[in-house]
């Protein structure tokens, strides 16, 4: 085995084999909601392209840092699934299919929606904080930013990602991802990219509370301890002897013992 080889067994050894073991338990079954996902992606993507599609997609899924908060909070569930109509729609649903099909493999379906659902949140929140600080702070955006609609999939992609590469020691992976987030801002300052990168704060923040520590078992063997009371269960008196309780007692008295009942 080349060098290469063992790098990459030992970074990426234990998410293809969970991947692997997931995928040959349910097959479909295990990407059911992502491909439910890919899907409604991009039933939105074809509805933008018709002006009434555009302004219903941005009634319900549309999220700015100039709406009012409540308002922002009932469109993010959906937002999470609207792309951005300025950029090719392939590249969202590639990167919703592989990222949410591997989370959801790996983390189960309902903790993939709460770590997609947590990292497009903190983009929306920053974007508020961020204006209201002005661009004189380092964490300030500028007011025009206030009108710039969320980032879609893609803070939930990066989220889940770097969730993904720590659960499953590719910590390499994880990095990679964190620092090409940063390239973004410092190559191109927008919104996006600081939505990014407020994602993967947040996302960090869960994994320390919640996914840290914890050593990582491949699937489907995990020990599965016997209830207290199966382990505790007193033995039967005729256990071990062939013969049943009321012969078995009788068996193990002496011989005088026995004579003196007759």
């Amino acid at each position: 085995m080349t060098t290469a080889a063992r790098w990459a067994r030992a970074e990426w050894g234990r998410l293809y084999d969970a991947v692997r073991a997931g995928l040959a338990e349910r097959r479909a079954g295990a990407v059911a909601m992502t491909l439910g996902a890919v899907c409604l992606t991009a039933v939105l993507h074809v509805a933008q392209q018709w002006p009434a599609g555009m302004r219903g997609v941005r009634d319900l899924g549309a999220v700015r840092a100039e709406d009012p908060l409540w308002l922002a909070l009932l469109r993010t569930p959906l937002s999470l699934f609207v792309p951005a109509p300025d950029l090719p729609v392939w590249g969202a649903l590639v990167q919703v299919l592989l990222v949410f099909g591997i989370a959801e493999i790996c983390l189960g379906r309902w903790r993939t929606l709460a770590v997609a659902y947590a990292a497009t949140l903190a983009g929306t929140l920053y974007a508020r904080v961020g204006i209201a600080l002005c661009p004189g702070h380092p964490l300030g955006l500028p007011a025009s930013d206030a009108r710039v609609v969320d980032t879609g999939p893609s803070a939930a992609v990066v989220g889940l990602a770097v969730v993904v590469a720590l659960r499953h020691g590719a910590r390499v992976t994880a990095g990679a991802v964190a620092l090409a987030m940063v390239a973004e801002v410092l190559a191109k300052e927008n919104l996006a990219g600081r939505e990014h990168l407020a994602a993967i704060a947040a996302v960090l923040v869960l994994y320390a509370l919640c996914g840290a520590g914890r050593r990582y078992a491949p699937p489907r063997t995990r020990r599965r301890h016997t209830p207290c009371a199966a382990r505790q269960r007193p033995r039967s008196s005729g256990a071990g002897s062939g013969l049943p309780p009321s012969q078995s007692s009788s068996a193990r008295r002496g011989r005088a013992q026995r004579r003196s009942w007759r």
